[in-house]
């Protein structure tokens, strides 16, 4: 007989995320007011609401449930053939299930007893082997394709905030900044990137649609790990606990294998960001190839390239790299002539940003900035995870064995429980066949308060106030001189954080900027305004100190923490020994007095140098930071004038270069010509050895 179904699920992806644990390499249990008794023979057609097929397979009944009148109505229909199509899809839908290579079809439980013979007839004939599970497939991920030309600096510009969790774009039309929407009408783009069974490459909502099912195909939260080396102590520690496979890059970077296939991080926020860009020219009706481009205010100097490259990549001429909080303060203070000194706590999904600004009109002015690049909505969730791992190992007795698909599964419950919990006092996570240990399915139930839910997390939002604290601090600045706190990124919605902020500043926060959307919106707005002669004046500085690394360990600041940008600055390097014709100086960013802790940036390697006596040889070094936090460096001999040679490696590991500073003694520093950090005069010249580095040319 035949048998068509058709199944309450949109995508094979939702089929597969709730209704995977019915089904097996060796059949499927379907629920059936009318049942055909074991041994009947059936071509089993499912289909999804779309009239999409997805299983189809010839089948016979292996047992029944229901039919006595107890347990729920059943059978469980044993594969006997499988088209290519459904094979794909139960590769992609089963991966990662210790129990889906079983040969037979799934009792799921609480149906009741199965049935394996019709009633007074003997036992239907044993039918063929059930189809065996093959073993993995390696997915043929297909290449990046760069763009073919350098992007074109015409047409209107638009504002994208790139974030951890979801992305967002906005356009500025006569006058009043809105946000794009996505293909599917929302207004944010999910910051996924997925592989998906066929091999191709999807972004936003439908690779979010796969995370459950393919996780280990299916990235998110790069923004945390884009510009940092593969080595680095921070990629080391996360990247077991992803469920996509973090591997190096051709330059010792952090990258992502997918299928077969080694794709960078700028790579990866690229096929993002092409997707935004086309969702504008969609909705704006014009070709898009400009854009302001935000970064958390902490992002240190690779990061900010790194994002500046994907802009690229993506075909956008990046025409400003621009801080969040500054852009979620453009937003706020858009069209109201303000004079007011306002924080920004801007706590997305992956980082954590506080700025203080003064607002006087069009003029908005950083006076300090702080922030914890692995600070955000993820570190919530995964606070909720660890409690229901607990609270399962105290139901069951059974210390949980989920796969990265059950993991990913906790997690996808814990974020709509944390999310629900913003409305409601309680909440019922529950997930089906979450696990099976010693052959046996078991279930999560537990019910998460919000009383328990603060008890979780309250260490976090408090490393929150302790940051703020810090950036006011910072400036000799008290909560007394905050008139106002305007609260951005989605976490902030917890209503936690209104608490605390209204305890620790003495008043409430501020409602006047919506927290998905004020990030795309300000940059927007400071788009619109770059083409304009009396647009808005933004002041911004420096979010982390860049100086050298100095023989034992030691880091020296150039350039200082919160200076005005631009900004520029000269160090003074003298030989050690005679005929010295090389001198190789290491660069870092961070706040500690150690360069264990802080960011390697490069190498700059100096040669061809003039042979002198010791110390008589001496080669400045200047140090520039633009007004989106990008450092340029020069070099030049100080005694004969003489042109030098300069080279910036990034290659070596941060570990091996800080190992070397310990114990090596290159260069002598001498005090700096200019004391204190200057403005950057608009053009310089005389300048022998450009340092680039990790920056492409603009």
């Amino acid at each position: 007989m035949g048998l068509v179904v058709k199944l309450p699920f949109a995508t094979s992806e939702e089929f597969a995320a709730k209704y995977s644990a019915n089904v097996t390499w060796g059949g499927i249990y379907l629920r059936s007011k009318t049942v055909k008794d074991p041994g009947t023979l059936i071509t089993l057609d499912l289909r999804l609401t779309s009239g999409a097929r997805i299983i189809y397979a010839s089948a016979v009944v292996h047992f029944v449930t229901g039919r006595k009148g107890t347990g729920v109505p059943g059978m469980g229909l044993r594969f006997l053939t499988l088209d290519p199509e459904t094979k794909r899809f139960l590769e992609g839908a089963l991966a990662g299930r210790p129990d889906a290579s079983s040969r037979l079809p799934p009792l799921p439980p609480g149906v009741g007893a199965p049935e394996y013979a019709p009633p007074s007839s003997p036992p239907p004939p044993k039918p063929p082997p059930a189809p065996v599970a093959p073993g993995p497939v390696e997915l043929v991920a297909p290449p990046f394709e760069p763009p073919t030309e350098e992007p074109l600096r015409e047409g209107p510009i638009i504002g994208i905030d790139l974030g951890t969790t979801n992305s967002c774009s906005a356009y500025v039309r006569q006058g009043k900044p809105e946000v794009l929407r996505s293909r599917e009408g929302h207004n944010t783009v999910p910051s996924l990137l997925a592989l998906n069974v066929r091999g191709k490459l999807v972004v936003g909502h439908p690779a979010k649609g796969q995370l459950l099912t393919h996780p280990k195909q299916t990235v998110y939260g790069t923004k945390r790990l884009v510009g940092r080396a593969f080595d680095s102590p921070i990629v080391q520690h996360i990247k077991d606990r992803l469920a996509y496979e973090i591997a190096p890059g051709e330059g010792g970077e952090a990258a992502v294998k997918l299928g077969n296939r080694v794709y960078s991080l700028q790579q990866i926020s690229a096929l993002i960001l092409r997707e935004v860009r086309e969702l504008a020219q969609n909705q704006v009706g014009q070709p898009v190839s400009r854009a302001v481009i935000t970064v958390p205010a902490y992002y240190n100097d690779n990061q900010r390239q790194a994002v500046r490259e994907a802009g690229r990549l993506a075909g956008l001429y990046v025409e400003r790299i621009l801080n969040e909080p500054t852009a979620a303060a453009l937003a706020y203070g858009h069209g109201r002539k303000l004079r007011q000194r306002i924080l920004v706590y801007d706590l997305g999904g992956g980082t954590f940003d506080a700025s203080v600004l003064e607002l006087h009109g069009n003029v908005y002015e950083v006076i300090s900035t702080g922030g914890d690049t692995f600070l955000g909505g993820i570190d919530f969730d995964n606070a909720i995870v660890e409690y229901l791992l607990e609270e399962f190992q105290k139901k069951t007795g059974k210390v949980f064995q989920g796969d990265r698909v059950s993991m990913q599964r906790l997690h996808d419950a814990a974020e709509r429980a944390k999310c629900a919990l913003s409305e409601r006092l309680d909440s019922r996570i529950h997930v089906p066949f979450v696990t099976m240990i010693d052959d046996t399915a078991y279930d999560l139930d537990v019910t998460l308060t919000r009383h328990t839910l603060i008890a979780l997390t309250e260490t976090l939002v408090d490393r929150t106030l302790e940051v703020c604290e810090e950036v006011l601090r910072a400036k000799g600045l008290t909560v007394r001189d905050i008139e106002e706190v305007v609260l951005v990124g989605a976490q902030s919605r917890f209503p936690r954080i209104h608490e605390k902020i209204s305890t620790f500043f003495g008043k409430a926060p501020s409602k006047g900027v919506h927290p998905d959307e004020a990030v795309a919106l300000g940059a927007a707005l400071l788009a619109t305004s770059l083409e304009q002669q009396q647009g808005v004046v933004l002041i911004d500085v420096l979010p982390m100190a860049i100086g050298v690394g100095l023989p034992g360990g030691r880091f020296k600041p150039v350039l200082d923490r919160n200076v005005t940008l631009p900004a520029l600055k000269s160090y003074l390097l003298s030989s050690t020994h005679d005929g010295q014709s090389e001198i190789e100086m290491t660069i870092f960013q961070g706040d500690s007095d150690r360069v264990v802790e802080n960011e390697y940036l490069g190498t700059l390697k100096l040669s061809g140098l003039p042979a002198l006596p010791r110390g008589q040889l001496q080669v400045a070094i200047t140090f520039e930071v633009n007004e989106e936090s990008l450092l340029k460096v020069t070099a030049k001999e100080t005694v004969t004038g003489q042109r030098v040679t300069s080279t910036f490696s990034t290659r070596d590991t941060p570990e091996a270069v800080k190992a070397r500073l310990a114990l090596e003694d290159t260069f002598r520093e001498e005090a700096s010509p200019s004391p204190e950090a200057t403005p950057a005069p608009p053009r310089r010249e005389g300048v022998v050895g450009w340092l680039q580095g990790l920056f492409a040319r603009r």
